[in-house]
């Protein structure tokens, strides 16, 4: 059988999909060579290829065929005999067509999995909103660690893309009410889609454009439901009062909303825009994620909150790091004082 530690890594990085290279290729080859039978590599295959979430919902069929194609180039250097279970597997997927989409299966804490359904594409549909980035990845992990911060209160997210920060804090922070919200027609259909696809149900008519099914069936387990899950069509340059009056958060989060000068302009007049139209005037706490990827961008944001009186102060990197990444990313959390 293969090593608890060894085999977990494996999983996690196949299940999330993380670049072939972050693999612990090395250990499992050395493991081989002193491993003189096929259980190792059967566990590997159970854990991974042949695990149910990814059966169910498979990564993009390139990165399996790349996988097990590996796996074998590490069996053979080993001279062991040939598994069948390897080759039956490749031969599988080789029959497979390539999908535009794929599955990327991240486990929480508790075990769970969040499920997302993405684009195999960085950019498609003219927008980049339809993949997870790094400081999604980043804020959930804070979230999770200080989920005090979010429980039984109302919860904003700011550009939600297609959900996995507020998917993870609905499974583990224990949030009144959760609102997704974006404004590209693609990205809320692909949004509201993993909502549904991770077990939870939307409240009804919280989006134009998009169909409800099932109404019946959603109605009953709605009663039943915490938390409460809208997905709103936001638009920062034309949001009206009326909108911001409904929404009424206790808490805004964003992850990677930071990466141009006009999208600063924007999120910081919504931020301006919210604070004014709380009807109790208790103005909510606000966490912003974002990969500093330019530091000029990074520096223009923080001058921009300074022009106009939002305060902000960076919180301290979590210990933790319960998702995996390809290369740990530079990633700060702002606090803002709206």
């Amino acid at each position: 059988m293969a090593e608890p530690g060894l085999g977990l890594r494996f999983q996690r990085r196949f299940l999330a999909a993380r670049q072939l290279r972050s693999f612990p290729w090395p250990e499992l080859e050395q493991s081989l060579r002193t491993s003189p039978d096929s259980s190792l590599l059967v566990d590997l295959l159970q854990k991974t290829i042949l695990h149910p979430l990814c059966v169910k919902y498979p990564p993009s069929t390139k990165y399996r065929r790349c996988f097990l194609t590996e796996l074998i180039k590490k069996h053979e250097s080993t001279a062991a005999e040939p598994l069948d279970e390897l080759y039956d597997t490749l031969a599988g997927i080789l029959n497979e067509e390539e999908s535009t989409h794929c599955y990327k299966n991240y486990l929480l804490p508790t075990g769970e999995p969040v499920t997302l359904s993405e684009s195999v594409a960085v950019i498609s549909g003219g927008t980049t909103g339809l993949v997870t980035w790094d400081a999604a990845l980043h804020l959930a992990e804070w979230a999770i660690e200080n989920s005090a911060v979010f429980s039984n209160r109302t919860v904003l997210e700011l550009g939600s893309g297609i959900g996995f920060t507020g998917i993870a804090i609905c499974k583990t922070c224990s949030p009144k009410t959760y609102v997704f919200s974006d404004c590209h027609p693609c990205v809320l259909r692909e949004l509201t889609e993993n909502i549904r696809l991770n077990g939870f149900v939307l409240e009804p008519d919280t989006t134009r454009r998009i169909q409800t099914e099932s109404q019946g069936q959603e109605a009953e387990a709605r009663n039943c439901q915490t938390p409460k899950l809208i997905v709103a069509e936001l638009d920062w340059g034309s949001v009206t009062e009326e909108q911001l009056l409904d929404l009424q958060p206790d808490v805004i989060v964003a992850a990677d909303v930071v990466y141009d000068p006009e999208i600063i302009f924007a999120l910081i007049g919504m931020l301006q825009k919210l604070s004014t139209f709380r009807a109790d005037r208790k103005r909510p706490e606000v966490y912003i994620a974002f990969t500093i990827r330019n530091p000029d961008t990074y520096h223009l944001f923080q001058t921009e909150l300074d022009k106009v009186g939002i305060g902000w102060q960076i919180i301290p990197a979590h210990s933790n790091s319960m998702f995996l990444y390809d290369v740990q990313p530079n990633v700060t959390i702002l606090q803002l004082f709206i």
